[in-house]
């Protein structure tokens, strides 16, 4: 830590040249009774500068140019005041304490008309402050702050939020599975084909406004969720015009500048869309094609050609990173209605070379190496990001919005494995070269009106989203020999490919997959207020809330598998030749001694499946005292229906027609005017996606393991209980402590399936458990030493910090329900070892700590970050296989950014400093905890990353 800290402080002290501005700060209070005035209007007086008032009364104008100036304050029912001479030096503050007096005169109707900001902390604080639910977030001043990239990145700052896969979020520990994601209050689709889950990466956090994490139930949130309910919400219309034009580059250790080898890349790589280049021709037959049509050996091999021989690895300098971004604001009028836009363009190039290692041990001996591997891994991978969104005010009482998000990555990835094959005493080199194509694009059309009786609000959205990911041309070989220790050497038997019997996903194959997924959505909510309205706000907290949520989700899937023959009972000696030459049409002639190519595609490789949710919902919150009560309730009916097909051939469905009755109850009790305790219950389910039903195989390059779906899987309910005390000594601070329980029935898992003999491999599938608990504590802190000390320097300073404790057990019960190879579903009694232990994914403890110095007379802004979540079972054993673990990683960031000149601010992080590695871990003593005598499964490093830019504001 000391070396961070020293480069910490040493640019406190050297950034601070570039100051040409100043501050104007203050607050606003009635003349008459001292009380501070929330949301009075404060403008230097020719410029567009301006603030309003917070909660408090306070307000601050920063980035003042050296002069002097005019200060006009107003509120309505007051008379309007200017403060003239002020005078404002670079790096100086201007401290403006005034009070406004009630004007005489006698008002009409009178209406608002200014855009509530809902991204900065004080916004967010608030937000969740006014919330009826245990509540936390992160607003877009944070993110800045941060430098984070992604969505998945801005998450690791929230209380009880852990990442997995560095994409997706965990929520109290639980698995992503059991969180609900809605991007502007509409539900996302999947972007996954192997799991529930979304993945955050595909959203940059340039565009997002905040993110909400809702960890308590009520009525008008899904029912679908145990962790929590994650709503993203990009950015709205501007409150003044802006653009700026930002481009960083980002270094790697161990990476950038190093020589790697990659696969071939096609024409539209670059932005992602490389999809097209590796497609199967438009002149082959459809579905398992070369299956049910005779085609003689000559004909596959002529069909194999058509498809292009890359399988030659280039070898290139990788270069460093690059994220470039455009942002645009402008509002104007149309007519005499008021309207915005809001532009945002981004696009990012990051680079990844890891060296590998991945083990096996032997079933039921678990001291005993199986396979030994040493992975060279390069990942590439293209982002793009367009946001537009659309504001349109048609008078004070009526809003319409209309915003469009679309995503693009395109990963490609290639992967050198070498080592040992104990078991078949052979030395392995393998290839898997892989591009993966995903896109994402959601809009919806919101409405927002309030009636003149000020009682009645009514909300509306309509939303459609698109989610298409494509594997085109996943080319995966293994090359064999006899181990060097068994007699042969390097010199005299050389690699040979692997060319089985019948295609198999792991030898000399080519490999596409299809994924589309379409979602429409209607929702409206009435919110009406009773009893007598708050002279000021024209509120009232009685309120009677109701509305619906309808969806329709459909989804079609389709793999398709070619795996290369020999003809003959010899093959010429080609399959000694180079990965690039040994698929090269001269050899795939169909002829004897040469290749052929024949379809492995089995029926279980595609279903259809399709969710129509219909909800209803009603909430009366009441003030009783101090106490505020809401009560709610929300009645889901759901029809989910997945059509497919088991590996022998017959058909099969999943999924089940049920409806579900979900109470809530939240209560609030208000301390006093800083602090207020809630107590929480909710009645929630879990439904199985998709892809857990469908009995489709799917095989894992990087874990050498295979994922199993269950047509069986039933419906998870959990009961869901929080209490949490929550203190805001200002505006922007917050201190939370809480504490949570959660009772599953049928919890939903992946279960490692037993192999007899050979190398243990990481094959699951999904079942339903009989029940389990979790529960914890959560604290939060977010606190600035403004008022605790004299020293300007540390008045500056600010820091947030969270911390989680959990624990979870879950009983499998006596029997389980779980698939076998061909799809088909049995009944199994379940491991021992297995019946009591903790859910898989659940991390014992999680720990956020941030320190941020933020002077903005000079335009600095410095953050240091630390993130730990605990070890989790990444993979469920059984009585013959230890659970794997994954360990910890202490991760420490630091991030600078520096106003160098009006227009222009530079950006500088150094992130994972640490570098620690990335450890699967096998329990080989089964203690349940990672100590010296448990055996590494996947270790890697992923390197600590710098990154510098500027941004140019017009």
């Amino acid at each position: 830590m000391r070396h961070p800290l020293t480069l910490l402080f040493f640019l406190l002290s050297s950034l601070t040249a570039f100051a040409q501005t100043g501050t104007i700060r203050g607050t606003v209070k009635d003349a008459t009774t001292q009380e501070p005035l929330i949301g009075a209007s404060v403008g230097v007086v020719g410029t567009s500068l301006g603030a309003s008032t917070d909660l408090d009364g306070g307000f601050t104008v920063s980035n003042v140019p050296e002069g002097t100036y005019s200060l006009a304050v107003s509120s309505v029912s007051y008379e309007k005041k200017t403060i003239p001479g002020l005078t404002v030096a670079p790096g100086k503050v201007v401290v403006v304490n005034t009070a406004l007096s009630s004007s005489s005169q006698s008002l009409g109707e009178v209406v608002v008309t200014a855009q509530r900001r809902t991204n900065t902390e004080v916004a967010v604080i608030s937000e969740v402050r006014n919330a009826q639910l245990v509540a936390v977030g992160v607003s877009a001043e944070q993110i800045v702050k941060s430098q984070d990239r992604d969505a998945a990145q801005v998450a690791r700052r929230v209380p009880g939020v852990s990442i997995a896969d560095n994409r997706f979020i965990l929520v109290r520990g639980l698995t992503q599975r059991y969180n609900a994601v809605m991007l502007n209050d509409v539900l996302t689709p999947s972007s996954e084909v192997d799991t529930r889950a979304f993945s955050f990466d595909m959203i940059p956090s340039s565009v997002i406004d905040r993110m909400l994490i809702y960890k308590s139930g009520s009525a008008e949130l899904p029912g679908d969720f145990a962790g929590g309910v994650i709503k993203v919400y990009t950015k709205r219309a501007p409150e003044e015009n802006f653009t700026n034009l930002s481009v960083l580059g980002g270094y790697r250790a161990g990476t950038t500048g190093k020589s790697v080898q990659q696969t071939q890349r096609g024409k539209l790589d670059f932005i992602g869309f490389g999809d097209g280049d590796r497609a199967i021709p438009n002149s082959w037959p459809g579905f398992r094609g070369l299956v049910r049509e005779n085609y003689s050996n000559q004909q596959r091999a002529e069909l194999a050609n058509q498809l292009p021989n890359t399988w030659g690895l280039q070898s290139k300098t990788v270069a460093p990173d690059l994220r470039m971004s455009f942002n645009m604001g402008r509002r104007f009028e149309l007519g005499e209605k008021q309207a915005g836009t809001l532009t945002s363009i981004n696009y990012a190039n990051y680079h990844q070379q890891a060296d590998v290692s991945l083990r096996t041990y032997e079933v039921g001996n678990n001291n005993v190496l199986a396979t030994d591997y040493r992975d060279n891994l390069y990942d590439s991978e293209v982002r793009v990001g367009v946001v537009q969104n659309f504001w349109l005010r048609l008078n004070a009482r009526n809003t319409l919005e209309f915003k469009n998000l679309f995503n693009q990555l395109g990963t490609s990835e290639t992967v050198v494995r070498e080592g040992a094959n104990n078991p078949s005493s052979t030395d392995e080199r393998s290839y898997s070269q892989r591009f993966e194509s995903r896109s994402i694009y959601s809009g919806q059309l919101v409405g927002q009106h309030e009636l003149a009786n000020y009682r009645t609000k009514i909300g509306w959205a309509s939303g459609f989203s698109y989610t298409l990911r494509k594997e085109p041309d996943w080319r995966r070989v293994r090359y064999t020999r006899p181990l060097a220790n068994a007699g042969s050497s390097e010199q005299s038997v050389p690699y040979s490919v692997a060319i089985p019997v019948n295609p198999v996903l792991t030898d000399a194959g080519r490999y596409f997959s299809n994924l589309n997924e379409r979602v429409v959505t209607l929702t409206g909510d009435l919110t009406h207020a009773l009893g007598l309205l708050d002279s000021v706000k024209n509120e009232s907290k009685f309120k009677l809330k109701a509305g619906f949520y309808a969806e329709r989700k459909d989804r079609d899937f389709t793999a398709r598998f070619f795996g290369y023959q020999g003809i003959g009972p010899a093959t010429n000696n080609s399959r000694t030749l180079p990965v690039g030459e040994v698929f090269a049409p001269a050899n795939v002639t169909g002829n004897t001694g040469g290749l052929s190519l024949e379809e492995g595609t089995t029926p279980d490789n595609r279903y259809t499946a399709s969710n129509t949710l219909a909800a209803a919902y009603a909430s009366l919150t009441l003030p009783l005292g101090k106490f505020i009560g809401t009560a709610g309730f929300r009645g889901e009916y759901n029809d989910q229906r997945l059509n497919g097909f088991l590996y022998t051939g017959p058909s099969v469905t999943g999924g089940q027609k049920l409806f579900s009755p979900l109470p809530s109850l939240n209560l609030t009790y208000n301390l006093n005017d800083k602090s207020l305790v809630r107590a929480a219950y909710a009645s929630t389910i879990n439904r199985p996606e998709f892809r857990e039903l469908a009995p489709f195989i799917f095989y894992d390059f990087n874990l050498n393991s295979v994922n199993l779906g269950n047509t069986a899987l039933k419906t998870a309910t959990i009961q869901n209980v929080d209490l949490r005390w929550e203190l805001y000594p200002s505006t922007n601070e917050q201190i939370t402590v809480g504490a949570f329980y959660k009772h599953f029935n049928n919890a939903i898992e992946s279960y490692l399936l037993q192999t007899a003999g050979g190398p243990t491999s990481l094959n699951y599938a999904f079942t339903n458990s009989k029940e389990a608990i979790t529960y914890g504590v959560e604290a939060e802190v977010r606190k600035s030493l403004v008022g605790l000390t004299e020293s300007l320097f540390l008045q500056r300073l600010s820091f947030v910090g969270n911390a989680s404790y959990l624990y979870s057990r879950i009983n499998l019960g006596e029997r389980i329900l779980l698939p076998t190879q061909s799809g088909s579903v049995t009944e199994a009694t379940p491991d021992e070892s297995q019946r009591d232990r903790a859910l898989q994914n659940q991390s014992p403890y999680l720990i956020n700590l941030n320190a941020y110095y933020t002077d903005e007379e000079r335009g600095t802004q410095i953050s240091l970050l630390y993130n730990v979540a605990g070890p989790r079972i990444f993979a469920v054993g059984n009585d013959l296989v230890p659970n794997v673990y994954e360990a910890p990683r202490n991760v420490l960031d630091l991030v600078v950014t520096q106003r160098i000149r009006k227009n222009w601010e530079l950006r500088a992080a150094y992130q994972d400093i640490f570098n620690q590695r990335v450890r699967l871990v096998q329990d080989v003593n089964r203690n349940a905890r990672i100590d010296s005598n448990d055996l590494d499964v996947r270790v890697f490093r992923r390197g600590s990353y710098g990154t510098l830019g500027l941004t140019y504001s017009f």
